[in-house]
């Protein structure tokens, strides 16, 4: 397995894994709207996607997201984004990307990671708390608009 970010010459690679991802999350399928979504990313640096490579097959990406911390002074990373496709599960693609997510965490000086997931994910969970994530116990508000 090869993890490497995904350039803007893998955008189709990119967006087929989003696309999945998405419907995964019960969310329509928009191809089109996908690709507008992931091409404004990378091309305005907003996000860095990882894509994890089985010989030439693209099985699963991770997208982080910068944020800051005005207590610690600190930059952040979110992990938005993790999906592994479903004939590669199980094989330890999430890990890998997750690992690589850190690593990259690292590279940039970041304080942390910081991701969330449903209630009832509970193999992403699992994962999560293997890789090393801790529950936290703030209250998250958010508000539609």
């Amino acid at each position: 397995m090869e993890i490497r970010r995904a350039t803007q010459e893998e955008l189709d690679l990119v967006v087929e894994l989003f696309d999945g991802y998405r419907t995964f999350y019960n969310q329509p399928y928009d191809k089109e709207g996908a690709r507008k979504f992931i091409y404004d990313r990378m091309l305005n640096n907003e996000s860095m996607i990882f894509l994890a490579f089985e010989e030439d097959e693209a099985i699963g990406f991770t997208q982080l997201y910068p944020t800051f911390s005005s207590v610690s002074m600190r930059k952040s990373l979110i992990l938005n984004d993790l999906y592994v496709k479903t004939n590669a599960r199980r094989k330890g693609v999430g890990e890998a990307l997750i690992n690589k997510a850190f690593e990259y965490a690292k590279e940039i000086g970041a304080k942390g990671v910081l991701l969330e997931t449903g209630r009832e994910n509970t193999k992403a969970q699992a994962l999560y708390e293997k890789m090393g994530f801790t529950l936290e116990d703030n209250h998250f508000y958010y508000f539609t608009l």
